[in-house]
């Protein structure tokens, strides 16, 4: 069948009600497994600006209260998160010999927010595009695992809602992963991932003056502005006639643009891109996502981690 005519069907399920985060990932796969992307450029452009209008949207759905208790109690978890999976991340790319760019990155997007944190170090550590593409392959790859997963694993642990969405936030690459794998869960799971996932990403501005610094390079950093404009969209529906009719429809069309969203991430995976990652960095992804998953899932079942 014609490439753009899968490509056309796969979106039309998207905007279907049977479309769901985690079915519309793995339809992206599916093409992408099966057939060559007739948009790859345009689908990476537009993956990016949907991702962030999706966040916004969904800030239309949110309280206030509760985005500045979840994001005050997930600065502190996601600060001793961070340094953590730098560590460990910096230790197995060493064990596993994997060139410092590509580590580097790897542990950067595990530890802040996936293609986000690798898109805005990438430029300052003068990545070349074969190291940006192995390493977003890989974080791509691990979310798609995450989302797919994590749900059920929540329900067969019992994980409450807040305790999914926390660990979501704390474990998972990609704010699109986490918004996908909590809205699976529930509101209240949605609610706690979203907003100490933003938290966690408000640590690129950090890394990259960090990085900036480190290098003595004079990049231009690429600063997150649409988190602000989720907490203004999350203001507006706690103060400004909270459940307006035009909240709820921003809050749903912030859905239904993540699952369109998750689509075109799927769908950019071919079998070439996969092969591209190569056995040593995803490896080193591999092992340094489950240590942060597996620690962080103990820390909050053992009560040292909560909101």
């Amino acid at each position: 069948m014609n490439a753009r005519l899968l490509f056309a069907l796969g979106l039309f399920f998207c905007l279907t009600p049977w479309a769901s985060p985690p079915l519309a990932l793995l339809a992206g796969l599916t093409f992408g497994a099966i057939s060559v992307h007739p948009y790859k450029d345009e689908s990476r452009r537009l993956s990016k600006v949907l991702l962030q209008s999706a966040v916004v949207g969904l800030g239309f759905g949110m309280n206030l209260q509760e985005v500045v208790r979840a994001g005050r109690s997930g600065f502190l978890y996601t600060a001793l998160g961070i340094g953590f999976a730098m560590i460990v991340g910096t230790l197995l790319g060493r064990l596993l010999a994997v060139h410092q760019r590509p580590a580097f990155l790897i542990s950067t997007g595990t530890a802040i927010c996936g293609g986000s944190a690798i898109a805005a170090v990438g430029p300052i550590v003068g990545a070349t595009e074969d190291e940006m593409s192995v390493s977003l392959g890989t974080i791509f790859l691990l979310n798609s695992v995450a989302l797919l997963t994590f749900p059920a694993i929540g329900l067969m642990l019992k994980l409450s809602q807040t305790q999914f969405g926390l660990w979501a936030a704390l474990a998972i690459h990609d704010t699109s992963s986490v918004v996908g794998a909590s809205a699976k869960y529930g509101a209240v799971a949605l609610a706690v991932g979203t907003t100490v996932k933003l938290a966690r990403a408000l640590w690129i501005v950090p890394m990259s003056i960090g990085t900036a610094a480190v290098k003595g390079s004079k990049t231009r950093i690429q600063w997150p502005w649409f988190i602000l404009f989720f907490c203004l969209a999350a203001v507006a529906n706690t103060y400004f006639f909270p459940g307006a009719v035009a909240y709820h429809f921003l809050s749903n069309a912030g859905k239904l643009m993540l699952v369109i969203t998750l689509f075109l991430i799927g769908a950019s995976l071919s079998p070439a891109a996969l092969r591209k990652v190569g056995p040593r960095p995803l490896l080193q992804g591999v092992l340094l996502w489950i240590v942060v998953a597996v620690a962080s899932l103990l820390a909050i079942r053992a009560g040292w981690i909560g909101i």
